[in-house]
């Protein structure tokens, strides 16, 4: 869907937390900028042609927007996901929803590599030993050979798959629908029993929510690992919870939680075979920058009137090969 060409003067909100986006006033020519965090987002809102959420686990952009969303054209969230932003009233409405498509495929990729290999070379236990003085040999596992199953079938879960093959696994790729290389997700209850990790990379949609729950995690192997950089909600968190410490399942690599920051009191701290890690595993040197070069460039096609890059297909929750570029 191409934007039609505004005004010259754009007005662009930007919905920042604790951070704000690096050289972001240099990159917006004239536009006039406005600043707001989840309590001032309301009155930010009116009169803005573009909503930025840099802040992209914030939910004030709902409550906003039912007094301030009518008249912003475009909506750019500096994730991959959309969930945060994809309420009933901005998906019914005209407005452009774009993510930030491709600046986290190849990051995410090496994090979700170096779960795998932790796990696979008992490296937590190994800094456990360190920190205790302890010396203790063990025997570890290989990689080459075994079977990851990976959910998610776009950029992020193809740089894994590619990666994951690469270091010698076999992978089996799931996702919406079925094509070439790409199982569809009503064969993921067939492939579970395969896996030795399970990497969960999918939007968070109907579709997905809870795909990883007590029924699920029964059908795999006890010496099973779990990988998630997608979405907290893609898992039943309690039935996880019980499956590891009832041992049913091996362990748990964790990047995103059904609450986050995880809460102090979450078992997840103190269980020896979950790796618990912030919401970073795309996170690298330079990623800040790197949002906001893709957000000039589209702001740059939004003046002229042209289609942006990674336009939201609206009914499906991401961006999808026919929608938007990527």
């Amino acid at each position: 869907m191409a934007i039609p060409a505004g005004q010259d003067a754009l007005t662009i909100t930007v919905l920042h937390g604790e951070d704000m986006p690096p050289g972001l006033s240099e990159r917006v020519g004239d536009a006039r900028l406005r600043f707001a965090d989840d309590s001032t987002l309301a009155d930010a809102l009116p009169g803005s042609d573009v909503l930025l959420t840099w802040n992209f686990l914030s939910d004030a952009v709902r409550p906003a927007w039912a007094t301030g969303g009518e008249g912003v054209r475009w909506v750019h969230t500096a994730s991959a996901g959309v969930d945060r932003v994809a309420f009933p009233e901005l998906l019914a409405s005209d407005t452009t929803l774009t993510n930030s498509r491709g600046v986290f495929d190849v990051p995410m990729a090496e994090y979700v590599l170096g779960a795998i290999l932790a796990f696979a070379k008992d490296l937590p236990t190994s800094l456990r030993l360190q920190d205790a003085g302890t010396w203790r040999h063990r025997e570890t596992e290989p990689i080459a050979g075994r079977t990851a199953v990976v959910v998610g079938s776009g950029p992020i879960g193809h740089a894994i798959t590619s990666l994951l093959r690469a270091a010698g696994l076999r992978v089996e790729l799931v996702g919406r629908t079925a094509r070439d290389g790409v199982h569809a997700f009503d064969a993921l209850d067939g492939l579970l029993p395969e896996a030795d990790f399970l990497v969960l990379a999918a939007p968070l949609t109907d579709q997905t929510r809870g795909l990883l729950h007590r029924g699920s995690i029964a059908r795999m192997r006890d010496t099973a690992r779990v990988v998630n950089v997608g979405r907290g909600p893609l898992i039943v968190q309690d039935d996880l919870v019980d499956a590891l410490a009832a041992g049913r399942i091996a362990g748990a690599a964790l990047d995103v939680f059904e609450t986050e920051p995880l809460p102090a009191d979450s078992p997840l701290w103190a269980m020896g075979n979950v790796i618990v890690s912030p919401h970073m595993s795309g996170d690298i040197v330079g990623w800040r920058d790197a949002l906001v070069d893709l957000f000039a460039e589209n702001l740059a096609l939004f003046r002229d009137g042209r289609e942006l890059r990674n336009v939201v297909d609206k009914a499906r929750g991401y961006v999808s090969t026919s929608g938007g570029h990527s």
